[in-house]
């Protein structure tokens, strides 16, 4: 099961977080800032897998951001590392290269992205054009 998705930038600066399993929000940002710390110092050789406490962290870097997924340890680590890259995938079709600005000024697509691939912590959809469906039907209403 899925217990976190973050994205961050090179700077450890939180660009988004979904929770899938309650954690208070004063201890959000030192779980946030362990985490990102525990990713962002490892080295391009070293696994994208990592234990982290009672649970394992998935990590991919695309250009200026980190995207990490926390897990339950029964879950498969390549499967969500697949679906960490499936997500960006998804974001550069509807943004067109996606960037950083992109996300943070269109926070709300990405969540319906998100929540259109992972619903309570499990992953319910990876086909590109179904996850972009409703953006596609809203994008339509504001346009008409």
């Amino acid at each position: 099961m899925i217990k976190f998705v973050l994205m961050v930038n090179r700077q450890g600066q939180t660009r988004l977080s979904r929770y899938y399993q309650p954690v208070e929000l004063g201890k959000r940002a030192a779980l946030e800032a362990d985490v990102v710390r525990g990713c962002l110092y490892r080295k391009k050789e070293e696994c994208s897998f990592v234990e982290y406490k009672d649970f394992k962290l998935v990590y991919r870097h695309y250009a200026s951001l980190y995207i990490v997924v926390g897990i339950t340890e029964s879950e498969n680590e390549l499967s969500v590392y697949e679906l960490v890259h499936n997500f960006v995938e998804v974001l550069d079709k509807y943004f067109s290269r996606v960037s950083e600005l992109d996300i943070m000024f269109n926070m709300d697509k990405v969540h319906i992205i998100l929540d259109e691939m992972i619903q309570n912590g499990h992953v319910v959809e990876t086909n590109h054009s179904r996850i972009l469906a409703p953006l596609s039907a809203l994008d339509t209403l504001a346009h008409s």
